[in-house]
């Protein structure tokens, strides 16, 4: 029965009506959006924040790129839906496109609507391929809400849908400033990390395993890049026991690393390559999997038992196209390296000397993460594992407060803007956050 809700606000029609992810739906407050452009977003009230988050890490084109817009409204007045098992130009022009940007070896692209289901079609595929049906992954992992993806990633997010059946096999991967391998150098914490993931497959038995799955650098688990050589390892460590090395680039890639995939620059070849995301910056919800021609082969005869209604949706793969287009032209992904380079990096370090609440600083191209801690030396976190905390609650605000939309998770900050972000912006959002920090520095209690 409909109802009267003339008298409500913006905000409570959207409480009363909407419910959110990952949240106590009693507890949500969203920021109500009316636009945004480039860097920017504006809230129903006019106030406009500088999108240090790139929402979901994701606008990598930034907000309403005008090409991207065009392509979408010309692709619409053409062609808006039609049923994936008919062929359409958009489609095979994103697929040829990601390819032309993908590894020696790639040979196709299957769509999804997203990178939840892009992983769980890579795993699909990977089982089939093999006859296996153990999946490894790393604690520190996010790689979606399905079903196997789910259980696939490492963090808390897990636990309440995790019954220990899926055929997953966690294992900890390389993160010298946490290392659990006792590692005093990335060397060390490399080897030891190796060495941990070789024995757990040796007594997980090789012949049961499908496929390791990483984030080729983990994200909102903390952006923790990988030692020199640990990729190259555990294409190794994969290729002497026959299991499938599934790269998941679905926030690590197109441009966000400062190369098109992230995995480019670690010298590895996958098999598969799952992305989403930065593809068309969610324009228009997309993702996919590419494929390596040994993978492809399998299912040359064989039926591949899987599809969506929405594979390859004309609206996304025309956005995609412009997207990626937008990227060569403008050199998008040479100015992520750049920023990352030459403003994130070095402004980010000088934040650490102002305020030692910041125990770590790493990352690359516009993909950054704050570790914050009450002590340097013990390195105890702002905010449990897992949990939140009132001082991490206060700096969030503070960051809003200074019209900063920025990326947290447990008792990190990600600095994580749009490729196309410009130098000028990004010194404006660090002297944001810089004032937003101030709030921060009573929490700790460690020495200087």
């Amino acid at each position: 029965m409909a109802q009267d809700r003339s008298s409500l606000t913006s905000l409570e029609r959207e409480k009363a009506s909407v419910f959110h992810s990952w949240s106590a739906q009693s507890t949500i407050n969203p920021l109500m959006i009316k636009d945004a452009k480039g860097v920017y977003v504006t809230d129903e009230s006019g106030k406009v924040y500088l999108d240090f988050s790139s929402q979901l890490v994701n606008t990598n084109i930034g907000h309403q790129h005008p090409s991207v817009v065009k392509a979408i409204q010309d692709q619409a007045g053409l062609l808006c839906t039609i049923a994936p098992q008919h062929g359409y130009e958009a489609r095979y022009r994103a697929a040829e496109l990601i390819l032309d940007h993908s590894f020696d070896g790639a040979a196709k692209v299957f769509f999804t609507n997203g990178g939840t289901e892009a992983v769980e079609h890579a795993v699909r595929m990977a089982r089939l391929h093999t006859g296996r049906h153990k999946i490894m992954s790393a604690y520190r992992s996010y790689h979606g809400g399905t079903s196997t993806s789910i259980n696939l990633t490492g963090d808390p997010r897990r636990w309440p849908s995790d019954n220990g059946t899926a055929g997953v096999v966690h294992f900890f991967g390389p993160f010298l400033y946490r290392s659990v391998f006792h590692a005093t150098n990335e060397e060390e914490e490399r080897d030891r990390a190796l060495e941990n993931l070789e024995n757990t497959i040796l007594f997980e038995g090789p012949s049961s395993i499908a496929a390791i799955i990483l984030e080729t650098v983990p994200g909102t688990a903390g952006i923790m890049i990988p030692p020199k050589g640990f990729l190259q390892g555990v294409r190794a460590i994969c290729d002497r026991y026959g299991i499938v090395f599934i790269a998941d680039e679905v926030m690590a890639g197109f441009g966000r690393t400062g190369s098109w995939f992230a995995y480019q620059q670690h010298d590895v070849t996958p098999d598969l390559v799952t992305f989403a995301k930065g593809v068309n910056s969610g324009y228009v919800p997309l993702g996919g999997v590419v494929v390596n021609e040994a993978i492809n082969a399998t299912f040359s005869d064989r039926v591949y038992p899987g599809g969506l209604t929405y594979s390859g949706h004309p609206l996304a793969c025309a956005a995609a196209v412009a997207s990626i287009e937008a990227m060569q032209n403008e050199h998008i992904v040479e100015n992520a390296k750049r920023i990352g380079d030459e403003v994130l990096r070095p402004g980010l370090n000088e934040l650490a000397q102002r305020h030692h609440v910041i125990g770590d600083v790493r990352g690359v191209g516009v993909f950054f993460a704050l570790e914050l801690v009450t002590d340097r030396s013990s390195k105890e976190p702002l905010a449990p594992y897992g949990g939140t905390s009132s001082a991490m609650n206060e700096i969030v605000a503070a960051c809003r407060n200074e019209g900063l939309l920025i990326f947290s998770n447990y008792h990190r900050l990600h600095v994580v803007p749009p490729c196309t972000i410009t130098d000028e912006e990004a010194r404006e959002g660090l002297a944001r956050l810089d004032r937003a920090l101030a709030v921060a520095d009573k929490y700790y209690t460690g020495t200087k």
